[in-house]
C-alpha cells in the first residue's frame, strides 16, 4: 500500500475523532475556519481513497493543504498569542486533532507523496467567501467572531480593512507557497 493512501486513511480516522470531540457545537461549528478546513480535509481524503488521480481530488487535496496551513499558522501566531492558550489550542480536545495531528499528517502526505495542483486562486476565493460571510454575520449581529479580526463592532473600520487585507495576502502567499514548494 502506498504512503499517501495510508496517510489519507489515518487523516480520515483523526478527522472523525476530532469531529466527535466538536459535536457539542452543532451547526455553529461551521463558523470556524478551522472546522471548515478540516471538513475540506476529510472530504479530500475520502476522495483520495476513491480516486487519487482525479482532477477534483488533486484540487481538493491542494485546497485542504492550503487551508490547513492557514489554520495552523493563524492559530500559532494570532490566536495563541492573543490569549487562547497553546495547550488548549494545540495539545488538547479538538485542537489536538484540528490544529496538530490532522494538519501534520495531511500536509505531509500532500507535500511528499501526492500529485499537486497549482490552482492557487481556489483557496484564496474560498477563504475570501468565508471572510465576507463572517463579516456580514458579525455586522448583522448573528454571530460574534469567532476570531478577533471578525469582531467588527469591537474594532475600527480601518482595523477591519487592515485585518482582511493581511489575511487575504497571507492566504494568497500560502497558496502560492504550497504550489511552489510542492513542485
Amino acid at each position: 500500500m502506498d504512503k499517501a493512501l495510508i496517510a489519507n486513511i489515518i487523516v480520515i480516522i483523526l478527522e472523525l475523532a476530532g469531529f466527535k470531540a466538536s459535536r457539542s457545537r452543532g451547526l455553529m461549528m461551521l463558523i470556524f475556519y478551522t472546522q471548515l478546513s478540516n471538513i475540506v480535509t476529510l472530504i479530500s481524503s475520502v476522495c483520495y481513497i476513491i480516486s487519487s488521480d482525479a482532477a477534483f481530488t488533486v484540487t481538493m487535496r491542494y485546497l485542504s493543504t492550503v487551508m490547513l496551513v492557514m489554520t495552523v499558522l493563524i492559530t500559532l501566531f494570532v490566536l495563541v498569542p492573543s490569549g487562547a492558550g497553546f495547550s488548549r489550542m494545540v495539545l488538547s480536545g479538538n485542537g489536538l486533532f484540528f490544529h496538530t495531528l490532522c494538519p501534520a499528517v495531511s500536509i505531509t502526505s500532500y507535500m511528499l507523496w501526492e500529485r499537486h495542483s497549482s490552482m492557487w486562486m481556489i483557496p484564496v476565493a474560498v477563504t475570501l467567501v468565508y471572510g465576507i460571510v463572517l463579516l456580514y454575520l458579525n455586522h448583522a449581529g448573528i454571530v460574534e467572531g469567532p476570531y478577533p479580526f471578525f469582531r467588527i463592532h469591537e474594532q475600527s473600520a480601518r482595523a477591519t480593512v487592515i485585518w482582511m487585507t493581511v489575511l487575504t495576502v497571507l492566504i494568497a502567499a500560502f497558496s502560492l507557497g504550497v504550489a511552489y514548494i510542492a513542485k
